[in-house]
């Protein structure tokens, strides 16, 4: 078992914490909002401190699971950031989707402090969080990596090295590039077999044991044929994904024409009042716009 410290404990980050407690280790979890933090120690058998440099202090694993680049930022540098706190061989696991350019500089910053980085951005969602299945892209060195995938399985189902450090990130991008075109297209088939009069759900049931069939279809056709978007993955987080991704294939020269499309009909659904509801609210603009 291992003294791990978890900085950030949103709707993803709270659950995660609470599985490495489950699992035997040593945690110590930090919050902006302390009370949180403090809520959070009640519901389990850890501890909490008040900045990222306390939580990590002789930590063997700091794991983060934040906003963005600049939340990241915050957690990790200055006087009181994690760095500054963790010993020699400490191992920084970020779970946060974060671009390329924050993550090269911080673990660049890492080494030079003698400290292990591996990026290891999550998907699966509150529910894959809640229930210790969440599928885990890392990137860095093999044997930062060995290290600390112990410690993943607590929440991970699925965790895997796809390359050094930034790969992980990378993964992460055609994972919401391939999120964002399978709601859209699912909202338009169902925009479609509602106009025409067809039973949205009598089509699922047909087709989704064949080629369409997705996790999306699975997990997202009622709600959406409900009208009811009040639930997973915010589409101003996915719209900061997208952007992301949309850098990553300028970098590199990747053409991502559907990517920038759909990125552009999340803009609309957040002009409608939507940034809150789940990505699947694609079905919204359509109904909206007729």
């Amino acid at each position: 078992m291992a003294k791990v410290a978890f900085l950030g404990l949103g709707v993803m980050g709270y659950p995660m914490a609470g599985h490495l407690e489950a699992a035997g280790h040593e945690v110590t979890v930090f919050n902006r909002t302390a009370a949180k933090a403090a809520t959070w120690a009640q519901d389990h058998k850890g501890g909490h401190a008040v900045t990222p440099r306390e939580a990590a202090a002789g930590c063997d694993f700091v794991m983060a699971c934040v906003g963005n680049d600049d939340d990241l930022r915050a957690v990790c540098l200055g006087a009181d950031g994690a760095f500054a706190g963790m010993s020699e061989g400490a191992i920084f696991v970020d779970h946060t989707t974060v671009s390329a350019i924050v993550t090269r500089e911080l673990a660049q910053l890492a080494q030079d402090a003698g400290l292990g980085y591996v990026d290891a951005p999550v998907s699966g969602g509150q529910a894959g969080a809640e229930n210790g299945a969440l599928s885990v892209m890392c990137g860095g060195s093999e044997a930062q990596y060995a290290a600390a995938e112990p410690i993943m399985a607590a929440y991970g189902k699925t965790v895997k090295r796809l390359g050094e450090v930034g790969m992980g990130q990378t993964a992460k991008m055609c994972n919401q590039i391939c999120i964002a075109g399978l709601v859209q297209g699912l909202s338009e088939a169902l925009h479609l077999a509602e106009k025409s009069g067809l039973d949205g759900e009598a089509l699922v049931e047909v087709i989704s044991g064949g080629a369409a069939g997705s996790w999306q279809m699975a997990n997202r056709h009622k709600t959406m044929l409900a009208d009811e978007y009040e639930h997973g993955f915010a589409v101003d987080w996915m719209r900061k994904d997208l952007a992301i991704c949309l850098q990553a294939g300028d970098d590199v020269g990747a053409s991502l024409p559907v990517t920038a499309l759909v990125d552009q009909f999340y803009k609309d659904v957040q002009k409608m009042g939507g940034g809150r509801w789940d990505t699947s609210s694609l079905m919204k603009r359509l109904k909206f716009f007729g």
